[in-house]
């Protein structure tokens, strides 16, 4: 007899966010009322756009992506978070240091942009979104979204696993890390905002090779059925959910292979909050924060946050705790 084995995080069919939720966000703008988090949501509750709203709107009004939807990530056990929300509410610190950057991002320039693949690799390449979208064919997956500052989310993004970029470019047997860099323009990035000292710009991440080669490592392209906003880190973006947040480096502009272990952004600032792997683990509390539970970005009748116990490697150890 043979049996169908199911990953302990997934939940049966009747119970993932139905298409109706899924695009529906002029409902849940006539809806919406509630407090603390959502008194930053407020002006959209009015009968009359304000023209913050129009504005928000406008950042998620890009091309639509035809994906195939991977059936191993089409749902998992909470709802997916409402679209203008997560919009709304996310970091980006080379636009500042509050959550609501969405505005400031939108001066992140994307025309002609360019992707080095490069280092210690047998086929470097040079490639841009057009490229992209022609070479790997993309798939829509829902993930679990966490924050090293103890908030979550659930997301929907298009792009492709980042083993396939492996495979077109062929690492070589010396490559044991590989090194993501963002774009960084002092006349145009603005910085947090809040003063951390020094700080080592551009903006990089880093991963060992065999976590970039596990199934889950994404290269997301779009989010939410349409191309990326840039408050979420357009034109691409590391996509990795057993991993907090910090660790997905946004807007993309290098991607190098290399011998050592690199300097990444957070670790180069304070080691002791921000680890190397920063693998998502109740047991071990950041100096700030508990990582025993987390506050849940949902929606509904009233937009809150709902505590939900935090779970090792964000619920997704069957896939990747055999790298530890």
């Amino acid at each position: 007899m043979n049996y169908i084995y199911k990953p302990s995080w997934q939940i049966s069919e009747n119970e993932v966010t139905s298409e109706s939720v899924y695009f529906g966000r002029r409902n849940f703008l006539k809806s919406l009322i509630g407090i603390g988090l959502t008194s930053s949501l407020l002006p959209l509750t009015g009968c009359q756009k304000s023209a913050s709203e129009t504005a928000l709107e406008n950042t998620i009004n890009s091309p639509k992506l035809m994906a195939i939807t991977n059936p191993k990530f089409a749902q998992v056990d909470r709802p997916i978070t409402e679209e203008l929300l997560a919009a709304k509410y996310n970091n980006f610190y080379e636009f500042g240091g509050t959550k609501n950057i969405w505005l400031k991002s939108q001066k992140l320039p994307l025309d002609n942009w360019k992707i080095e693949v490069t280092g210690l690799v047998k086929k470097p390449r040079i490639y841009d979104l057009d490229t992209i979208k022609k070479e790997f064919e993309l798939e829509e997956r829902i993930y679990r979204f966490r924050c090293v500052e103890a908030w979550s989310m659930v997301l929907p993004w298009l792009g492709f696993p980042m083993k396939k970029l492996l495979a077109a470019v062929e690492p070589t047997s010396e490559a044991k890390y590989v090194r993501f860099t963002s774009f960084y323009d002092p006349q145009i990035t603005t910085g947090p905002g809040i003063h951390l000292g020094e700080l080592p710009w551009p903006y990089t991440e880093g991963l060992r090779i065999e976590e970039m080669a596990n199934e889950l490592a994404f290269l997301a392209i779009g989010i939410y059925g349409h191309e990326l906003p840039k408050q979420h880190g357009a034109p691409l973006r590391m996509v990795l959910p057993w991993k907090y947040g910090f660790k997905g480096a946004k807007s993309i502009v290098k991607i190098e292979f290399l011998a050592t272990q690199p300097a990444t952004y957070w670790n180069t600032i304070n080691a002791s909050e921000y680890d190397f792997e920063a693998n998502v683990n109740p047991t071990k509390p950041h100096p700030r924060w508990s990582q025993a539970t987390e506050k849940f970005i949902s929606n509904g009748p009233n937009i809150s946050w709902q505590i939900k116990e935090t779970l090792p490697y964000n619920g997704y150890g069957d896939y990747v705790a055999s790298l530890y």
